[in-house]
């Protein structure tokens, strides 16, 4: 059955080129009604301008869409909050957030000023927070919602020169993680998208005879199963090259070590026991690792923990 979005609201952030425009033109092919914003800013945040988000509202409307161009800066809250007023006044809902807006300031961590680790911060994590908190009680209020965050494999495995941009990129998976839990009940459901495309932001870090096979729009389908009314929640989809996979966080079983064995020694002679990955599974909330290690104390101490 196709996936459609025919009278819903999508919000798609940094829209104006990339992969946010990928999105935005795919889900006003899919019935919805955009809005397409992008501060128009250079790659590292600075500048701005209305250029791209206007160009791709109008290449929407061309093909017979709806959409409407807003240059919030998604740091700051108070533009979030004009843009997504403008878009419930003028649409009345908001049914799908794509937080996609970004910045690079690359630099190695010796060299890196902190007001430019701060920048990127600010625009990847907290904007995503801004965006979201701002749909947020509306989502609540209408019992649905999608929003779909974007890390990046910086997060998600590190890579050299890009601290902060590592640092907010894994930050927004756990946002991710206890959002998803708190929507559940609201029928808000938050997922993670980690893409490898070719565009501005990685014209630099992506040799050049394999760009062609990073397309944009070989990411976008993941997205789209990710706003859709049976996505799932709280998982992490990688996508890029035509490839679709799914990152997990897993903890190993571990060990337990007895009041009086319980030394910093006493864990480096266990490492290996505690990094075997036998039996590693995937923790479904923070709870989970507390109810872990006090089964497996209670079962060490013959503590009877009841039913």
């Amino acid at each position: 059955m196709a996936i459609r979005f025919d009278d819903q609201v999508v919000i798609v952030t940094g829209s104006g080129n990339g992969l946010g425009k990928s999105h935005a033109l795919e889900f006003a092919r899919r019935g919805a009604r955009v809005v397409v914003n992008d501060l128009g800013g250079a790659r590292d945040g600075s500048g701005s301008s209305g250029d791209s988000a206007g160009a791709v509202v109008e290449e929407i409307k061309s093909a017979g869409g709806e959409a409407i161009a807003n240059g919030a800066n998604v740091a700051d809250f108070a533009q979030v909050e004009a843009m997504v007023a403008e878009a419930l006044d003028k649409w009345g809902r908001i049914d799908v957030l794509v937080n996609n807006a970004g910045i690079l300031r690359d630099k190695t961590f010796a060299k890196m000023e902190l007001a430019n680790f701060q920048m990127v911060i600010d625009v990847h994590l907290i904007g995503s927070v801004n965006c979201s908190k701002a749909v947020w009680e509306h989502m609540r209020e209408r019992q649905y919602g999608r929003i779909i965050m974007t890390t990046s494999s910086t997060g998600l495995y590190g890579n050299f020169g890009q601290t902060n941009y590592g640092a907010a990129k894994l930050g927004l998976v756990g946002f991710m993680n206890s959002l998803g839990l708190e929507g559940h009940k609201y029928g808000i459901k938050v997922n993670t998208l980690s893409p490898v495309a070719a565009t501005r932001m990685t014209l630099d870090v992506i040799p050049e005879q394999v760009l062609g096979l990073l397309e944009p729009e070989a990411v976008t389908p993941a997205v789209i199963f990710m706003a859709s009314e049976d996505a799932p929640t709280r998982q992490i989809i990688t996508a890029g090259a035509g490839g679709y996979a799914m990152a997990i966080i897993q903890e190993t079983p571990g060990i337990f070590l007895h009041p009086d064995e319980r030394t910093a020694e006493n864990v480096a002679d266990a490492w290996d026991r505690i990094s075997n990955t036998e039996g590693i599974r995937q923790l479904q909330h923070g709870g989970e690792q507390t109810e872990k290690f006090l089964t497996q104390a209670a079962k060490e101490l013959g503590i009877d923990l009841g039913s």
